[in-house]
């Protein structure tokens, strides 16, 4: 319902309104402030990966290592590349 988003998320500029409080995170413009860090889909991510700026959270810790999540702060892609960075 628009109404009820626009109530809760006012500030939030998204084109999937129901992509908000789905049970997935998604990453880029919905898990910012604005739109409660996508319904708090992204609470968990974030509190794990506090400086990570993934577009696809859902990328990490997936088992693949991804080369633009082999960082710090993305924990190295969630540990999926772990073995690439010993090798």
């Amino acid at each position: 319902d628009c109404l009820e988003f626009n109530s809760a998320y006012p500030d939030c500029k998204v084109d999937y309104h129901d992509y908000i409080g789905d049970g997935y995170c998604d990453g880029g413009v919905y898990n910012t402030v604005e739109c409660g860090y996508d319904g708090g889909d992204c609470l968990e991510f974030n509190s794990a990966y506090p400086d990570c700026k993934a577009d696809s959270p859902s990328d990490i810790r997936d088992g693949d290592c991804e080369a633009e999540y082999n960082t710090v702060e993305c924990g190295y892609d969630g540990g999926d590349c772990s073995s690439f960075n010993l090798a």
